[in-house]
């Protein structure tokens, strides 16, 4: 049996017109007592056992998921995930060495070390903490830039003949003391900012910027890791051009490539990047992907050990890993100094890594990370890893997919994971001695498609939003051209100045009705919308601040067609006249209009003087005498632009905040506006909005609360329901009327009149009132 039901598709809404003031009175505000700071100290110290195993749990999420662990259902799924995405880090941590600029085997430590705090810290099921090849690019910067070449050169003359050698391994012991520091430091300012709960600091980290950051850290990672599949010579360059350089170098020397290299190199390639897209395209058939990376790297190193490319051919090779753990050393504390900017860049780039890819795997597992724990997880690793000569870590993209996508459910699959580090650190590092650096390179370089495909996002950002695709393409040119770290900055600062831009530059557009509704749409985008007769109503639609206030009046004026201050100085000009000519018996007014005397020439029809002259600006009044409707015509050859509104609602409701000055010029608005005979009201304002205006003095004797309205259609109905009212009867006395005999001279105040006015309306009238 079917019911009938309500009509839910319409609603009907029977209430008062509010205004401020009417809705105060009848809706009583919450007396809210801002509690004194003696108050908030004393509840930020207080101390609970349950407010106690909070803020420990918050500190180490460990003790919250652990003891909720279902070992007969998850541990399997993690041991698989484990192993899978150990044997991607061993190979990554030796790869991503490359790019730090210190020895392969530390790569290892920093593939294994950060999981170990990670494990206990972290707030991410299944982030794979270690190195990620930007961030790694960025620490070999830092090493290079502070431990050249140049700095561990010898003389040798054991032929007779001087020859320049490098003492590669004072070089590289010194290369490990720079990372390892530099990743001290990188964890304390993660720690910091952590502990003081400045993790939004990331938010100005947009994805547009990050997108065109890590596409130009990618083509850096690829010309670095070019030199070593070609295994050609060149000089490490660091900063401005460095990349240029860099290529410059690889393109002379060219000619000496090793063709043993370049063979492995290009195979490795081309093998890594046709299984990584098997295992993309059947990843829902194949439970574990195919460690492409670690069967490579076995092979590779068997046929390099077999061929004794290194003899035979002059193949560069790994050639030694330590075996072991190396004891824990002290950062040198002098070197901050020299590389605090640089920390500061690496640690805001890795925790923004961290964090997004953390944010994508918490939304699909329905679970959230908290971001400034994140910040103390990743700043204690980074400390933690640093006493153990590790570079910076983060988070590497494959590194995590493969966690996730064979069925990692906790960070127990982390743990497992770093086991399989630790067994390639303590047994299996000898076997990957003879292992070429080409090979390496070219797995680094087959991990960079996902960076470079990110290209594709460009054509997309600027059908969607142009400034974001520009804060991408310049980004990214910016970080090829200047370096990572002035890159990112100058992306950061170009990104916040389009910010200012689009607020200074605000949108605002005048607005109409839905006939029978209380919908108001923008009068250009709708065919149907309908303005109230005689109003105009404007919206904002950003903050109003000193920046933009000018560009805020230019739009009021040209939507309203007219400059209220050129207006007005064009009345004063015609008043003055008009009245010069009643004292002088020329005209008079009566209830009939204006008339003039039977055969006197009337004197108002004189040339109009350019009130764009600036000694035409001072109209010298003392007082209004005479009242005239401004739409009718005029018994002088005065153009005067009409004015066919009586008022204008103020839409603010897209207007966030106000500061001081645009309080104070949106009164002098008032004021303009006031002058001539248009009402001003403020429609659909926040509270916080409203309160600024009344803490920055808007109101006074002249101005009250009662401008104000809940809504743009109660001020609508409040205009209309006091012009029911006027008083139409008598149209012709209300053209003219003398309000008081005075023989002074009229005084008006002289307003300069805006250059960029629409002078449109502008019309004489050119007949004498009979």
């Amino acid at each position: 049996m079917d019911l009938p039901s309500p009509d839910y598709n319409q609603y009907i809404v029977n209430r008062p017109i509010y205004s401020e003031p009417t809705f105060q009175g009848e809706n009583e505000k919450k007396e809210v007592v801002p509690k004194t700071l003696r108050d908030r100290f004393q509840k930020s110290c207080s101390c609970t056992s349950r407010k106690a195993l909070k803020v420990t749990k918050s500190f180490f999420p460990v003790l919250e998921w652990l003891p909720k662990y279902k070992f007969k259902e998850w541990i399997l799924n993690d041991t698989i995930s484990g192993v899978s995405t150990g044997l991607v880090a061993t190979l990554q941590g030796l790869a991503f060495a490359l790019l730090a600029s210190v020895p392969v085997g530390f790569g290892l430590y920093s593939s294994f070390f950060p999981i170990l705090t990670y494990f206990i810290l972290g707030t991410s099921k299944h982030l794979s903490a270690g190195p990620f090849p930007v961030v790694s690019l960025m620490v070999g910067s830092v090493v290079l830039s502070m431990a050249p070449d140049d700095k561990f050169t010898l003389m040798s003359n054991g032929t007779g003949l001087n020859k320049t050698i490098i003492d590669t391994v004072s070089r590289d012991a010194y290369r490990v003391v720079v990372s390892g520091t530099l990743s001290f430091l990188v964890g304390i300012l993660q720690l910091a900012m952590g502990l003081l709960k400045i993790g939004f600091i990331v938010r100005y980290l947009a994805d547009p910027l990050v997108g065109g950051f890590t596409t130009a850290a990618a083509f850096q990672v690829f010309v670095s890791q070019v030199k070593l599949v070609l295994n050609v010579s060149t000089k490490n360059y660091n900063g401005v051009l460095s990349i240029i350089y860099t290529i410059r170098d690889i393109i002379l020397n060219i000619s000496t490539t090793n063709i043993a290299d370049l063979i492995a190199g290009l195979l490795t390639f081309i093998v890594c990047v046709v299984v990584k897209e098997l295992n993309d395209r059947y990843k829902r058939i194949l439970r574990v992907p195919i460690p492409i990376e670690v069967i490579v790297t076995i092979i590779a190193a068997g046929i390099s050990y077999g061929a004794d490319l290194q003899g035979k051919y002059n193949a560069g090779i790994v050639k030694t890993i330590p075996r072991g753990f190396l004891p824990p050393v002290s950062p040198s504390v002098d070197m901050f100094s020299e590389m605090i900017s640089s920390a500061f860049s690496i640690a805001i780039v890795a925790y923004a890594v961290a964090v997004s890819v953390g944010k994508v795997y918490a939304t699909k597992h329905n679970y959230t990370i908290d971001g400034n724990q994140e910040f103390i997880a990743f700043g204690v690793s980074n400390i933690f890893s640093g006493a153990f000569s590790c570079f910076v870590a983060t988070t590497a993209l494959s590194r995590t997919a493969v966690q996730e996508s064979t069925g990692g459910r906790t960070q127990v699959a982390g743990i497992i994971s770093a086991g399989i580090v630790l067994i390639a650190i303590v047994a299996l590092g000898k076997l990957l001695e003879p292992l070429q650096k080409s090979v390496l390179a070219a797995i680094v370089i087959a991990n960079l498609k996902g960076m470079f495909w990110q290209v594709l996002d460009v054509p997309r950002l600027w059908r969607q939003n142009r400034y974001d695709s520009v804060i991408w393409v310049f980004t990214c040119i910016a970080s090829i051209i200047l370096g990572l770290d002035l890159g990112l900055l100058a992306g950061l600062v170009f990104g916040l100045l389009t910010i200012v831009l689009r607020v200074q530059f605000p949108t605002c557009g005048a607005l109409g009705n839905i006939p029978g509704t209380d919908i108001y749409k923008k009068v250009k985008e709708y065919k149907n919308v309908v303005e109230p007769e005689g109003v105009k109503i404007v919206r904002f639609s950003s903050p109003v601040f000193y920046g933009n206030i000018d560009g805020l009046r230019k739009s009021i004026k040209s939507i309203v067609g007219f400059d209220a201050i050129r207006v007005y100085n064009k009345r004063a000009k015609a008043l003055s006249m008009i009245q010069k000519l009643i004292k002088k018996g020329k005209l008079r007014a009566t209830k009939n209009g204006i008339i003039t005397e039977a055969g006197v020439i009337n004197e108002g029809f004189e040339p109009d003087p350019d009130l764009d002259d600036p000694e035409e600006q001072e109209i010298q009044s003392k007082e209004v005498e005479v009242q005239v409707d401004w739409n009718s015509e005029l018994p002088i050859k005065v153009s005067v632009p009409k004015v066919n509104m009586h008022s204008i609602i103020f839409d603010f409701g897209a207007i966030p905040f106000v500061d001081v000055v645009a309080v104070r010029s949106i009164k002098q608005i008032w004021k303009e506006f006031q002058r001539i005979d248009v009402k001003v009201f403020i429609a659909a304002h926040q509270d916080d909005v409203l309160r600024k205006f009344e803490t920055c003095h808007f109101f006074d004797d002249i101005i009250k609360q009662d401008i104000f309205f809940l809504t743009v259609h109660d001020a609508v109905l409040y205009i209309q329901s006091q012009n029911m009212f006027k008083d139409l009867e008598d149209p012709i006395f209300e053209k003219i009327s003398l309000m008081q005999e005075s023989k002074e001279p009229l005084e008006f105040t002289g307003l300069e009149p805006s250059e960029n006015e629409l002078d449109a309306q502008e019309e004489a009238m050119r007949r004498l009132a009979s």
